[in-house]
């Protein structure tokens, strides 16, 4: 933490430099542009604003936001006034405030001899818009950032209807890798199905900033579905393009636009945002054995409320639904066969079950060891692995070679090829890594394996295999709002035991 508060200021120092000229005209000597800290501080003093706003200079982040209104302050002690000027004071301020100290026209005003400036009705009302879009942008960006909950994989946890506030913070925040896009638009302009609400020309390579700490075992992660490079504008996220290829070949997928629509590519920072639970770490090896999940040959630690899919069966009676909703048990599938249901359920809310007099067996659906499902990762049958029973594979970590083989390249080809940008070719039983062959290749990111906490009904790490840190957006902190798309707004809509709950 020390070194953020040192290295933050600093940062700072380099647009400040470029001032020297105009401090020398507010009567101040130009080196003090030159002293990190410091010429923070005389900058205040110059522009006359209150010496506490050093103090959020400190705070990673909202200092961006800050230091850009001491730029507009700056900027209006030479009258520029017009958005346009306050515009290139914080844009390309290394240009604009050198000009300002070079012109000998351009006069300095002491900001209390400073006229009042009266504004129309629409340049204030233009300036308000403005300064929110801009204030929210940093801080959608940068600091936090509201998410919802479409889907059940992360229940009980989190709800379908839950509103999360996600800390990016928390781990470090990242450079939009597309910086021009539609305010607070993800990737699709509304009322389009397939318009970008971004634009690529200008691309930014990943960068993380300093974070408070890293990803803990079985923190609430969200990221950038790490499939989601590609997607159907039919389908979205819903299904995967991969899967749909392998199901109807590539050259269907992308000439049939009436059935799949058109074919996205999508940059890291405009892919779908997904919520699980953080597993497996850098440097882990994970296995999972009849649904428990192990690291390292132990045993890892479940989450609290932890469920998978049973079928429950009774004398042929049905279960009262009012029990069903004490147990806050959602996700059921029905079956043909009469008193047989299938129950997403908790451990304590199997238990509960297994009480009632009218239930006789409650059977947990495992796959069995040893039968492979070719959808699960590495999409491969020499690892014959399926939900339940999975692994062992080692989670990449930065800077740690990994030894290749051409068994187990199924495993770490995507890494190789997609996300660390790299040529792979296998032949004649040898790997060639950018021309190169070789027998080891060693990560520039880590990697971690998501989970869901509805471990039956999750699309997660066991579909679609690692996440790379440069997919990872933050943490999710709290719910600050919960609603229930089954029940009406005078009865029971709002989830108020969730309002302002801390995510576990």
């Amino acid at each position: 933490m020390l070194y953020l508060l040192i290295l933050l200021p600093l940062s700072f120092t380099i647009p400040t430099v470029f001032a020297w000229k105009v401090f020398e005209k507010a009567g101040r000597k130009g080196w003090e542009t030159l002293v990190p800290f410091y010429n923070l501080y005389v900058f205040l003093l110059i522009i006359k604003k209150p010496l506490w706003w050093y103090v959020f200079l400190l705070v990673p982040f909202l200092n961006v936001f800050v230091y850009m209104l001491m730029l507009v302050e700056m900027a209006k002690c030479f009258n520029k006034f017009g958005l346009g000027q306050q515009f290139l004071a914080v844009i390309v301020p290394y240009a604009y405030f050198p000009y300002l100290g070079i012109q000998t026209e351009e006069v300095f005003v002491d900001p209390d001899k400073r006229p009042e400036i009266k504004k129309g009705f629409v340049r204030e009302w233009t300036d308000a818009i403005i300064f929110a879009v801009v204030a929210a942008t940093i801080i959608r960006t940068f600091l936090l950032e509201a998410y919802t909950i479409p889907t059940s994989s992360m229940e009980k946890s989190l709800l379908v209807g839950d509103y999360l506030f996600v800390s990016k913070i928390t781990y470090g925040p990242k450079i939009p890798n597309t910086p021009l896009s539609f305010p607070f638009v993800h990737h699709t302009l509304p009322l389009t199905t397939s318009t970008k609400s971004y634009v690529e020309w200008i691309h930014f390579p990943y960068y993380r900033f300093p974070g408070f700490g890293k990803i803990d075992h079985n923190d609430a992660v969200v990221f950038n579905y790490p499939a989601g490079d590609t997607v159907s504008t039919r389908f979205q996220s819903n299904v995967s393009y991969y899967s749909l290829v392998k199901e109807y070949g590539r050259k269907r997928v992308w000439s049939d636009k009436r059935n799949f629509g058109e074919i996205v590519v999508r940059p890291v920072d405009k892919r779908e945002n997904y919520v699980k639970r953080g597993i497996g770490m850098p440097g882990d090896t994970l296995r999972i054995i009849d649904r428990q999940v192990y690291l390292n040959s132990s045993k890892a630690v479940n989450p609290e409320k932890l469920q998978f899919q049973y079928r429950v069966q009774t004398d042929g009676s049905s279960i009262n639904p009012k029990i069903l909703s004490r147990l806050d048990i959602t996700d059921r599938s029905p079956t043909n066969i009469p008193g047989q249901f299938i129950f997403a359920l908790t451990e304590e809310a199997r238990s509960e079950l297994e009480r009632l007099p009218i239930v006789k067996r409650i059977n947990v659906l495992n796959e069995e060891a040893g039968k492979w499902h070719p959808e699960i990762f590495p999409f491969d049958s020499n690892y014959k692995w399926n939900r339940d029973n999975f692994g062992p594979l080692y989670i990449p970590a930065k800077g740690v070679p990994i030894t290749l083989n051409t068994k187990n390249i199924v495993l770490y080809e995507r890494l190789i090829r997609t996300y660390e940008e790299n040529d792979l070719k296998v032949s004649d039983g040898k790997i060639f890594i950018n021309g190169k062959e070789t027998n080891s290749y060693t990560p520039r990111m880590d990697y971690y394996w998501m989970m869901g906490d509805n471990r039956h009904n999750s699309a997660d790490s066991r579909y679609w295999g690692f996440v790379p840190e440069d997919h990872v957006v933050g943490k999710a902190e709290f719910v600050w709002l919960s609603l229930d798309a089954n029940k009406s707004l005078f009865k029971g809509k709002i989830r108020w035991n969730r309002l302002f709950s801390v995510v576990r």
